[in-house]
């Protein structure tokens, strides 16, 4: 049998969770918000629209923030026309998804949602078609307390308190050769400095997200990051970087490892916020918004047939499978593996497209098996991150050549107790792990969960929605200061120490 090895020490520490790397993604695209989030007249729907079913299997996840409106959606939004009486609202083209926009749901339905969800907001602002004072205005909206004209506008449209937004991102991919807005790196970092420069003046306790590369194997990554930082840097708290992994080509041991795509990405942009730093001389730190990420097989096709302006047709609805959770569950520990320097991570969207919670139209609400990985990692990913040395057998793919058959992230929680998360990549065989625990008292396996299928294209439908779910089987046991378990084939693993105080 493959064996792997896992060693930690309770002394070797990588940094505290932030919690605003349990974040999502909300933007008007598809069936997201319509259909989605919203969906006046549904079985489930509450006063203001929203859908219970889908609230109830978005709570678990425990999400601290939701980014909005987009997204691509963004670079010809309207902040305006999402607010105030809906009767009153524009219909209008969304170009970047060719479909009708109604603005029946926008800001003000956003905020309402978000405080029955208990989460905070990252509002995205256009600056790319719009401009500096229109992101102005919708800070002002959002966050003074009154007296000005679009706080007291927030007032008429049911808000007397502030929404408080702390975090805002200045467009969105304006990297992107399919960006309505694309700039060069040079006039977005102008553009951004002095938008962010002016939004801090309105509030100056908001932090602001720069937008950076929209994908790592753009000719201009990192190139167009350093130089918007050069030119932003002390004007912004974060730059924003996106990364999809796909199997659309069918090779499922090299998408299993694309998660090293992201590890390798993250690295990157951290070496160039720390090279930025020196030159210029500075203590002001500058953190990653990992504020796009998921699997997505569909990102290289066509996204609508032809049938232009529609209104709200199920776009981007790929079938997440068993495989799909490898691969997730790498880029979370990705995530957690760089804490240090990631403070935002959003995964990529919240329902129906690029999601793995799916919905029909007037009917039910299931999840497909990867929302168990964000689950568990939202349950069990919060505290400190710990060093995590992994030694492992490997195997061979097209794509990365020699990888190592385990992926391994350990988190220690404020109450002492250790969660161990552990990925078997292969495909055909068990994996024997043994974790080595170091500074640890007497340890207790209170929980061995297990997601996985004899079938890599397995998933969950309407009609049955637990064809794959968290087992909890495991079977991992504790001897002589170890943690020893056989991995499944194919398996994302959480194993849960309880009992544990450092000596």
């Amino acid at each position: 049998m493959k064996k792997a090895k896992v060693i930690l020490d309770a002394d070797f520490t990588v940094a505290e969770t932030d919690e605003k790397l349990f974040s999502s993604f909300v933007e008007p695209l598809g069936r997201c918000v319509y259909g989605g989030l919203y969906e006046p007249g549904h079985p489930t729907a509450d006063e203001d629209g929203f859908r219970r079913d889908v609230m109830d299997v978005l709570r678990p996840l425990n999400l601290t923030m939701n980014r909005f409106p987009g997204g691509n959606f963004v670079s010809t939004y309207r902040w305006e026309d999402g607010i105030g009486p809906k009767d009153k609202r524009p219909a209008r083209p969304e170009p970047a998804w060719q479909c009708t926009e109604t603005n029946r749901f926008g800001l003000d339905e956003f905020a309402r949602w978000s405080r029955k969800m208990g989460s905070d907001v990252m509002m995205t602002v256009n600056l790319t078609t719009r401009g500096v004072l229109e992101a102005m205005d919708c800070v002002e909206y959002c966050n003074l307390p009154g007296g000005t004209f679009w706080s007291e506008k927030r007032k008429e449209n049911g808000f007397k308190d502030p929404l408080g937004y702390r975090y805002w991102c200045l467009s969105n991919e304006v990297d992107g050769v399919w960006q309505v807005g694309q700039k060069p790196a040079r006039e977005y970092g102008l553009l951004a400095r002095e938008a962010s420069k002016g939004m801090k003046r309105i509030d100056p306790g908001i932090r602001t997200v720069l937008a950076g590369s929209s994908a790592p194997d753009l000719d201009t990554c990192p190139d167009y990051d350093a130089e918007v930082l050069d030119i932003a840097y002390d004007q912004v708290d974060y730059i924003s970087i996106h990364n999809y992994i796909g199997n659309s080509s069918g090779d499922s041991l090299s998408y299993a490892a694309k998660p090293l795509i992201a590890n390798r990405f993250i690295e990157d942009i951290a070496a160039v916020i720390r090279m930025i730093r020196l030159k210029h001389r500075t203590d002001h730190r500058v953190y990653i918004s990992f504020d796009e990420f998921n699997t997505w097989h569909s990102i290289n096709t066509a996204f609508n047939d032809g049938r232009l302006w529609r209104t709200a047709p199920p776009l981007l609805e790929d079938t997440y499978t068993a495989e799909d959770v490898i691969a997730l569950g790498g880029m979370l520990l990705a995530v957690l593996r760089h804490a240090d320097v990631v403070k935002i991570a959003c995964l990529s969207e919240i329902v129906n497209c690029i999601s793995h919670v799916r919905t029909r139209n007037g009917g039910g609400c299931w999840v497909m098996p990867p929302y168990y990985a964000y689950l568990h990692y939202s349950r069990y990913g919060r505290g400190t991150v710990l060093q995590t040395n992994v030694r492992s057998d490997t195997y061979s793919c097209e794509k990365f050549g020699e990888v190592p058959l385990l992926d391994a992230q350990a988190v220690r929680a404020e109450d002492g107790s250790v969660t161990v998360f552990a990925i078997n990549r292969s495909f055909d065989e068990e994996l024997e792990l043994e974790v080595l625990l170091r500074g640890f008292g007497d340890l207790k396996v209170e929980e061995h969960l297990v997601v996985t299928s004899d079938d890599p294209a397995a998933t969950n439908t309407e009609e049955c929605p637990d064809n794959v779910v968290p087992t909890g089987d495991g079977g991992a046991y504790a001897e002589d200061g170890a943690v020893k378990a056989v991995l499944k084939k194919m398996s994302w693993n959480v194993i849960r120490l309880a009992g544990s105080e450092i000596h």
